[in-house]
């Protein structure tokens, strides 16, 4: 069953995953490529719709103009971050349900940019072929990840990726989503348009067309990366949608991910203004 609380209207940017709940000692914050997605994508200037899956007790972040459509779900998708010196070891506590393309409003089937953001395999990869008149851009970190009984997430070498992914217009990945593993990465670089690799503070890679170029990060002093990815991601996609030029969106996107680390959680996505700041710095 899909909530639709008011009149769905024409969407520039769809945003297609779940809007988490992340575990902090006095609760629950919001999360998840969703709604860093929305946020930024909103600072750009776009019409901003979000197809998600949550339950009616939901923290919400601040999504005021932005257009949300939800399946009603018994559960949200929590997840619970522990920090260790081995680095962050993640459980899933509970699931909302899986996303499908015959839940999109018909109003919405042909946004001028959509965004597959899964964070928990909850996205059906045959979105990937639901939008054949708009550009399509995947974040497909939430299908390399499976979990066990207690809810202790895993690497999962998706095996169908580079399948899926060919559909795609441009794909970015987190080094970490992989595992450091070059091997998977050489395999789905020539089957996919434009594969972008981030490698936290050190900026990314951005295969195309047989090259690779890197672009180094400006240094910051950083309170929280939470999200970065997720900014630099929407950024990207943007600016190669418009611009068609992978080489100087990464670099955008870039500067725009390595602002978003001087604030913590729901505060990172860009504003209007530093979008505009940067474009004209950049160009």
């Amino acid at each position: 069953m899909i909530n639709y609380l008011k009149p769905i209207e024409p969407v520039d940017y769809l945003v297609i995953g779940h809007i988490t709940q992340d575990v902090v000692p006095d609760g629950f914050v919001p999360g998840g490529t969703a709604s860093y997605s929305s946020l930024t994508a909103h600072a750009f200037g776009l019409s901003v719709g979000i197809l998600t899956s949550y339950a009616q007790d939901v923290i919400l972040p601040d999504l005021r103009d932005i257009q949300v459509v939800s399946t009603i779900s018994e559960n949200s998708t929590v997840f619970e971050n522990k920090y260790t010196k081995e680095g962050r070891h993640q459980r899933i506590l509970s699931r909302a349900e899986i996303l499908h393309p015959n839940q999109i409003p018909q109003t919405w089937a042909s946004p001028k940019i959509v965004h597959l953001g899964p964070i928990a395999d909850e996205v059906d990869p045959s979105f990937l072929k639901a939008f054949p008149n708009s550009f399509v851009g995947v974040t497909p970190q939430g299908w390399y990840r499976s979990w066990d009984a207690d809810g202790k997430i895993s690497f999962n070498n998706y095996i169908e990726a580079k399948h899926y992914l060919q559909n795609a217009d441009a794909v970015v990945l987190s080094i970490e989503d992989l595992q450091f593993d070059e091997g998977i990465i050489a395999d789905l670089v020539y089957g996919i348009r434009v594969l972008v690799i981030t490698e936290g503070s050190c900026g990314a890679r951005v295969y195309w067309n047989g090259d690779v170029r890197n672009f180094r990060a400006p240094e910051k002093s950083e309170v929280d990366a939470t999200g970065a990815g997720d900014i630099f991601a929407t950024s990207f996609f943007i600016r190669l949608a418009q611009t068609k030029d992978p080489w100087t969106s990464a670099r955008f996107a870039t500067y725009i991910a390595a602002n978003s680390v001087t604030r913590k959680a729901m505060d990172s996505p860009p504003t209007d203004a530093e979008v505009q700041e940067n474009l004209i710095e950049i160009i």
